[in-house]
Protein backbone atom coordinates (compact mmCIF):
# COMPACT_ATOMS: atom_id res chain seq x y z
CA UNK A 1 0.00 0.00 0.00
CA UNK A 2 1.32 3.44 -0.95
CA UNK A 3 2.21 6.08 1.61
CA UNK A 4 -0.77 8.43 2.03
CA UNK A 5 0.21 12.10 2.39
CA UNK A 6 -2.24 14.81 3.45
CA UNK A 7 -0.97 18.24 2.37
CA UNK A 8 -3.11 20.60 4.43
CA UNK A 9 -2.60 24.34 4.18
CA UNK A 10 -4.10 27.79 4.44
CA UNK A 11 -3.29 30.48 1.89
CA UNK A 12 -4.73 33.97 1.61
CA UNK A 13 -3.24 35.28 -1.62
CA UNK A 14 -1.80 32.10 -3.11
CA UNK A 15 1.85 31.86 -2.08
CA UNK A 16 1.38 28.99 0.36
CA UNK A 17 -1.03 27.38 -2.11
CA UNK A 18 1.78 27.22 -4.67
CA UNK A 19 4.15 25.75 -2.09
CA UNK A 20 1.51 23.16 -1.15
CA UNK A 21 1.10 22.15 -4.78
CA UNK A 22 4.86 21.68 -5.08
CA UNK A 23 5.02 19.59 -1.90
CA UNK A 24 2.15 17.45 -3.20
CA UNK A 25 3.89 17.03 -6.56
CA UNK A 26 7.07 15.90 -4.85
CA UNK A 27 5.23 13.36 -2.73
CA UNK A 28 3.39 12.01 -5.78
CA UNK A 29 6.67 11.64 -7.65
CA UNK A 30 7.75 9.16 -4.97
CA UNK A 31 4.57 7.12 -5.40
CA UNK A 32 2.53 8.59 -2.55
CA UNK A 33 -1.22 8.90 -2.69
CA UNK A 34 -1.83 12.59 -1.94
CA UNK A 35 -4.76 14.66 -0.74
CA UNK A 36 -4.27 18.41 -1.22
CA UNK A 37 -6.63 20.17 1.19
CA UNK A 38 -7.18 23.78 2.30
CA UNK A 39 -8.21 24.97 5.73
CA UNK A 40 -11.57 26.71 5.78
CA UNK A 41 -11.57 30.49 5.45
CA UNK A 42 -12.58 32.28 8.65
CA UNK A 43 -12.16 35.91 7.61
CA UNK A 44 -15.27 37.95 6.78
CA UNK A 45 -15.97 38.96 3.19
CA UNK A 46 -15.30 42.59 4.08
CA UNK A 47 -11.68 41.75 4.93
CA UNK A 48 -11.23 39.53 1.88
CA UNK A 49 -12.75 42.07 -0.49
CA UNK A 50 -10.39 44.77 0.79
CA UNK A 51 -7.47 42.86 -0.78
CA UNK A 52 -8.03 42.03 -4.48
CA UNK A 53 -5.35 39.31 -4.44
CA UNK A 54 -7.04 37.64 -1.46
CA UNK A 55 -10.45 37.73 -3.13
CA UNK A 56 -9.00 36.40 -6.39
CA UNK A 57 -7.35 33.46 -4.62
CA UNK A 58 -10.44 32.58 -2.59
CA UNK A 59 -12.55 32.57 -5.74
CA UNK A 60 -9.97 30.59 -7.72
CA UNK A 61 -9.65 27.76 -5.19
CA UNK A 62 -13.07 27.47 -3.54
CA UNK A 63 -14.24 24.86 -6.05
CA UNK A 64 -10.91 23.37 -7.12
CA UNK A 65 -9.38 22.49 -3.73
CA UNK A 66 -11.48 20.63 -1.17
CA UNK A 67 -11.62 21.83 2.43
CA UNK A 68 -9.66 19.77 4.93
CA UNK A 69 -11.62 17.43 7.16
CA UNK A 70 -10.74 15.40 10.20
CA UNK A 71 -11.15 12.29 8.07
CA UNK A 72 -8.17 13.44 6.01
CA UNK A 73 -6.08 13.30 9.19
CA UNK A 74 -7.24 9.77 9.92
CA UNK A 75 -6.65 8.66 6.31
CA UNK A 76 -3.07 9.92 6.04
CA UNK A 77 0.08 8.10 7.02
CA UNK A 78 2.13 11.32 6.71
CA UNK A 79 1.37 15.04 6.88
CA UNK A 80 2.61 18.30 5.38
CA UNK A 81 1.15 21.49 6.86
CA UNK A 82 1.51 24.93 5.30
CA UNK A 83 0.56 28.37 6.54
CA UNK A 84 1.36 32.02 6.08
CA UNK A 85 3.19 33.62 8.98
CA UNK A 86 0.99 35.68 11.28
CA UNK A 87 3.17 37.58 13.74
CA UNK A 88 5.55 34.63 13.85
CA UNK A 89 2.76 32.09 14.31
CA UNK A 90 0.51 29.93 12.12
CA UNK A 91 -2.59 31.52 10.66
CA UNK A 92 -5.84 31.35 12.63
CA UNK A 93 -7.41 29.35 9.81
CA UNK A 94 -4.92 26.50 9.97
CA UNK A 95 -4.73 26.63 13.76
CA UNK A 96 -8.52 26.38 14.05
CA UNK A 97 -8.46 23.22 11.96
CA UNK A 98 -5.65 21.74 14.03
CA UNK A 99 -7.42 22.68 17.26
CA UNK A 100 -10.49 20.72 16.15
CA UNK A 101 -8.52 17.45 16.11
CA UNK A 102 -8.70 16.74 19.84
CA UNK A 103 -10.60 13.48 19.43
CA UNK A 104 -8.03 12.21 16.92
CA UNK A 105 -5.21 13.19 19.27
CA UNK A 106 -6.85 11.36 22.19
CA UNK A 107 -7.38 8.28 20.01
CA UNK A 108 -3.69 8.18 19.05
CA UNK A 109 -4.32 8.80 15.35
CA UNK A 110 -1.10 10.81 15.01
CA UNK A 111 1.31 8.53 16.87
CA UNK A 112 4.57 7.94 14.99
CA UNK A 113 3.37 9.52 11.75
CA UNK A 114 5.93 11.71 9.96
CA UNK A 115 5.08 15.38 9.52
CA UNK A 116 6.69 18.41 7.89
CA UNK A 117 5.73 22.07 7.47
CA UNK A 118 6.25 25.09 5.21
CA UNK A 119 5.39 28.78 5.27
CA UNK A 120 5.52 32.21 3.66
CA UNK A 121 5.85 35.71 5.12
CA UNK A 122 6.13 39.17 3.64
CA UNK A 123 9.74 39.77 4.73
CA UNK A 124 12.81 37.57 4.62
CA UNK A 125 13.04 37.80 8.42
CA UNK A 126 9.31 38.02 8.99
CA UNK A 127 8.91 35.07 11.34
CA UNK A 128 9.10 32.05 9.04
CA UNK A 129 11.25 29.97 11.36
CA UNK A 130 9.22 30.79 14.47
CA UNK A 131 6.03 29.86 12.60
CA UNK A 132 7.42 26.43 11.72
CA UNK A 133 8.69 25.93 15.27
CA UNK A 134 5.24 26.88 16.60
CA UNK A 135 3.67 24.22 14.37
CA UNK A 136 6.22 21.73 15.70
CA UNK A 137 4.84 22.31 19.21
CA UNK A 138 1.59 20.74 18.02
CA UNK A 139 3.42 17.81 16.48
CA UNK A 140 5.28 17.09 19.72
CA UNK A 141 1.94 16.80 21.50
CA UNK A 142 0.55 14.64 18.72
CA UNK A 143 3.47 12.19 18.99
CA UNK A 144 4.46 12.69 15.37
CA UNK A 145 7.94 12.30 13.93
CA UNK A 146 9.03 15.71 12.67
CA UNK A 147 10.75 15.57 9.29
CA UNK A 148 12.55 18.84 8.46
CA UNK A 149 14.41 19.24 5.19
CA UNK A 150 17.55 20.13 7.13
CA UNK A 151 20.56 20.54 4.86
CA UNK A 152 20.03 17.21 3.12
CA UNK A 153 20.25 18.43 -0.50
CA UNK A 154 22.28 21.23 -2.11
CA UNK A 155 19.20 22.62 -3.88
CA UNK A 156 17.91 23.86 -0.52
CA UNK A 157 20.57 26.56 -0.39
CA UNK A 158 19.29 28.21 -3.57
CA UNK A 159 15.94 28.62 -1.79
CA UNK A 160 17.44 30.39 1.23
CA UNK A 161 18.70 27.37 3.15
CA UNK A 162 15.93 27.13 5.75
CA UNK A 163 16.48 23.79 7.56
CA UNK A 164 13.11 23.97 9.33
CA UNK A 165 10.94 23.91 6.20
CA UNK A 166 10.46 25.64 2.88
CA UNK A 167 9.73 29.33 3.27
CA UNK A 168 9.09 32.16 0.85
CA UNK A 169 9.44 35.93 1.47
CA UNK A 170 6.51 37.25 -0.55
CA UNK A 171 7.14 40.99 -0.21
CA UNK A 172 8.02 41.44 -3.87
CA UNK A 173 4.46 40.68 -4.88
CA UNK A 174 5.42 37.73 -7.06
CA UNK A 175 4.76 34.10 -6.22
CA UNK A 176 7.48 31.69 -5.10
CA UNK A 177 10.47 31.50 -7.41
CA UNK A 178 11.56 28.25 -9.04
CA UNK A 179 14.28 27.57 -6.46
CA UNK A 180 11.70 27.73 -3.66
CA UNK A 181 9.23 25.54 -5.57
CA UNK A 182 12.05 23.05 -6.12
CA UNK A 183 12.74 23.07 -2.37
CA UNK A 184 9.05 22.44 -1.64
CA UNK A 185 9.01 19.60 -4.19
CA UNK A 186 12.06 18.13 -2.48
CA UNK A 187 10.38 18.47 0.93
CA UNK A 188 7.45 16.40 -0.35
CA UNK A 189 9.84 13.77 -1.70
CA UNK A 190 11.86 13.73 1.50
CA UNK A 191 8.74 13.32 3.65
CA UNK A 192 7.54 10.43 1.49
CA UNK A 193 10.95 8.73 1.54
CA UNK A 194 11.06 8.90 5.35
CA UNK A 195 7.45 7.69 5.62
CA UNK A 196 8.31 4.77 3.34
CA UNK A 197 11.36 3.87 5.44
CA UNK A 198 9.32 3.99 8.64
CA UNK A 199 6.88 1.50 7.17
CA UNK A 200 9.80 -0.88 6.68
Amino acid sequence: MAVRVAVIYYSATGNVHQLAQAVAKGAQSRGAEVRLRRAAELAPDTAIDANPAWRAHVDATKDSVAEATLEDLEWATAYAFGTPTRFGNPSAQLKQFIDSAGAQWQAGVFHNKPVTSFTSAMNRHGGQESTLLALNNVFYHWGCIIVPPGYTDPLLFAAGGNPYGTSWPSGGGEGPDQATLDAADYQGRHLTDIATQLRG
